[in-house]
């Protein structure tokens, strides 16, 4: 089998998809190759997932249609795939297998995507509340019962490239490293509070640990902002390599984290598939969908009356949900991981 998977346009659910891709594996053998059409920020992760055999470069931004381009790029695909699998459910994602003419075009109904499947699939939400599910179930025929345990993303990081990473911007393995990932894509309702990541960096640091910012380049002044709360001698323990590193020399850096503290985010997904031991804050949004999938993980949230309502800013204008989840939680919840007291927990 020679599958072409339309890849999803957000960095966590790039890295989940990678169920998906070991579930084919497991069904049509070792020799079924996967080929995934995406944009080429993903490639990094990409690479580093053994189930792809080649990332296919998509170059149109998210919620561009160009349809001159998808036919363009289809029949340059055209003989090339058995199946196309679709994770995406506009009908923009569709086009491109169609005029391809892969004979078996496999997605979930939505954005009147009928005649451009001949695979089309009814989705039953209570049947299969996880993302990954939802994922993975498009590797078998309708209403096969997926087997537990379920696959887990694991990326594949190179000594070479990590190396040449943390040679790039002078960082040393000599302590062990806390990665703080304070940014979110989505919206502020995911950002937990500068200052309460800042008290958990003055506590790490103070045990002896050193700690990396990391996120995106809009990211990059929230992160001067938790490293101006460090007191002189404990800011110079810290790092903000939000929006300096490529995104594949983000991953190979968080390879080498000895613990990291993570909004619900692209980059939490990416913690979890290096197996780094997690600590998930959750504010607006629910692990309920798309929790972490890695065996060393700590999942904090208060679980407010009003969340989780999945809004990209708070209806209320409080932002309770994050706001009052103290540092202490996430300290007791690092302590669970990886094993170290706390100094002096009454600076908190």
């Amino acid at each position: 089998m020679n599958i072409l998977i339309v890849g999803p346009s957000w960095v966590g659910d790039m890295v989940m998809a990678q169920t998906l891709f070991a579930c084919l594996k497991q069904r049509h053998g070792a020799e079924c190759q996967i080929d995934v059409l995406a944009p080429d920020w993903s490639r990094p992760i990409l690479e580093r997932m053994p189930e792809v055999r080649q990332a296919l470069s998509f170059p149109l931004g998210h919620g561009v249609l160009d349809i001159a381009v998808r036919r363009r790029i289809g029949k340059s695909l055209t003989g090339r795939y058995d199946q196309a699998i679709l994770l995406p459910n506009s009908l923009k994602s569709a086009l491109v297998p169609y005029f391809a003419d892969i004979p078996l075009r496999t997605g979930w109904r939505g954005e009147m995507r009928y005649g451009l499947l001949n695979d089309l699939r009814v989705l039953d939400k209570e049947r299969l509340p996880l993302m990954i599910e939802r994922f993975m179930a498009l590797a078998y025929e309708p209403g096969h019962q997926l087997q537990q345990p379920y696959p887990r993303p694991g990326l594949q990081i190179d000594p070479g490239t990590r190396d040449a990473a943390l040679a790039r911007f002078g960082l040393e393995l000599d302590r062990p490293v806390l990665a703080l990932c304070p940014g979110a894509e989505f919206g502020e309702s995911k950002r937990w509070p500068a200052e309460h990541y800042a008290k958990v960096a003055d506590q790490k640091i103070r045990q002896g640990w050193q700690v990396w910012l990391f996120g995106s380049k809009k990211d990059h002044p929230g992160g001067e902002d938790i490293r101006q709360q460090l007191i002189p001698g404990l800011r110079e323990e810290s790092v903000n390599l939000s929006g300096e590193t490529t995104l594949a020399e983000a991953i190979d850096l968080l390879s080498c984290a000895g613990a990291v503290v993570s909004n619900d985010s692209g980059l939490m997904h990416v913690a979890a598939a290096l197996d780094r031991p997690l600590v998930a804050v959750y504010g607006s949004t629910s692990p309920a969908f798309t929790p972490p999938l890695a065996s060393q993980v700590e999942i904090v949230r208060l679980g407010l009356e009003c969340s989780p309502c999945f809004d990209r800013t708070c209806r209320f204008g409080h932002y309770n949900c994050l706001r009052d989840l103290r540092p202490q939680m996430v300290i007791d919840a690092l302590d669970r991981l990886v094993g170290e007291p706390l100094a002096d927990p009454q600076v908190l």
